[in-house]
């Protein structure tokens, strides 16, 4: 997937304000961070806004992020034995790629049809309109490197 594009990056404001947030320096800086390096964690999205802002509180990136992700601006993924990670790429019940030595995250379109892509057997009564899969294996780089097997986290 392409990233944003310079139109969307300029609209920022707009869509802070239209999902009901007050306009911040930070929040447009993390916003963008996260459309631009989609996947990544609150610490690797902390210290690029540093890069760009001088100064921001690991709070006020975690507030941010949960602002965010509330107003439907952001998403938050959490695989297995990994941190959570924050993507822009919200509301096509897209599904990940998860490698199991390095930790990559790649999207991966919905598997059949629309959202949600798969129906459970039985909903006991849910209202189902989301399915999230997560598909595990190693990227290409970790197969290059020779990686073979799935990394012992065991302790």
């Amino acid at each position: 997937m392409a990233g944003p594009s310079p139109e969307d990056r300029e609209d920022i404001p707009a869509q802070l304000r239209a999902a009901g947030l007050r306009v911040t320096a930070a929040r447009a800086t993390i916003l963008d961070l996260i459309r631009t390096h989609p996947h990544s964690d609150a610490e690797a999205l902390a210290r690029a806004a540093r890069g760009r802002l001088g100064s921001v509180s690991t709070q006020a990136v975690y507030d941010t992020l949960h602002a965010l992700v509330r107003a439907g601006l952001a998403r938050r993924i959490v695989p297995a034995d990994h941190p959570a990670r924050f993507e822009a790429r919200i509301g096509d019940n897209h599904h990940h790629l998860v490698c199991r030595n390095c930790g990559r995250v790649e999207d991966v379109d919905c598997v059949v049809g629309a959202a949600p892509c798969l129906t459970p057997d039985a909903t006991r009564g849910y209202a189902v309109d989301e399915a999230e899969v997560t598909f595990w294996g190693l990227c290409p780089e970790c197969l290059g490197q020779g990686v073979t097997d799935k990394p012992d986290i065991s302790g």
